[in-house]
């Protein structure tokens, strides 16, 4: 049976986000806001974890994750970020944006692209994911909230609940923060690539 945190969205109860903090490391699967929807998040080293979202949306191998980090520091820890995509992350985070970039040896093979060797890397626009974030010390492996046969991500935490009270351990009410997927870019290539146009705005990358 699910825990259910109501946190608040602007001051998010320091004693609360401690112990979903606790809930990631002990391997919990974690229902958390974020800027654009709700989404999925576990520890970045559990593979029992991963394989658990994994089926409950029906992810195959190809799927891409994504490290939700604290601060554009963490994202270099991650990936390798040239000058360019440097000054181009620097400019939109945190915001709504996940960028696909190429990974370190610090990412878990699990979480890469089996081929290309990415991962998804972005920060959030939400106190809550952020004060989890500061609080875990460490990204967090995090996926949509998309439930396969479904067009969009779920948006009601209570609705939340009573849908996955049984298959995660946490399950975190932030009100209402939209239903709109995050914009993807590829930043791997000399130019940047939109992947998937979403709720942050692209002109920005477009040199077109």
């Amino acid at each position: 049976m699910a825990q259910f945190f109501q946190i608040h969205a602007e001051n998010p109860q320091h004693r609360l986000i401690v112990q979903a903090a606790d809930i990631v490391r002990k391997g919990g699967l974690v229902v958390y806001p974020t800027d654009s929807a709700y989404a999925l998040g576990c520890h970045i080293g559990d593979k029992d974890a991963l394989e658990r979202i994994r089926t409950l949306r029906k992810l195959d191998k190809n799927h891409n994750f994504t490290l939700m980090c604290r601060d554009l520091s963490e994202i270099a820890t991650y990936a390798r970020v040239d000058n360019q995509a440097y000054r181009l992350i620097k400019n939109h985070t945190p915001g709504a944006y996940t960028f696909i970039l190429e990974a370190t040896a610090d990412v878990p093979r699990r979480l890469m692209h089996p081929k290309r060797k990415t991962i998804g890397l972005r920060v959030p626009d939400n106190p809550i994911a952020l004060a989890l974030l500061e609080e875990l010390g460490e990204p967090l492996m995090t996926s949509s909230l998309l439930l396969p046969g479904e067009e969009f991500p779920m948006t009601d935490p209570y609705d939340i609940r009573d849908t996955l009270e049984h298959f995660v351990e946490l399950v975190i009410d932030g009100g209402y923060c939209g239903l709109e997927p995050t914009t993807v870019i590829d930043l791997t290539e000399p130019l940047p690539q939109l992947v998937r146009q979403g709720k942050g705005d692209f002109s920005p990358f477009d040199s077109n």
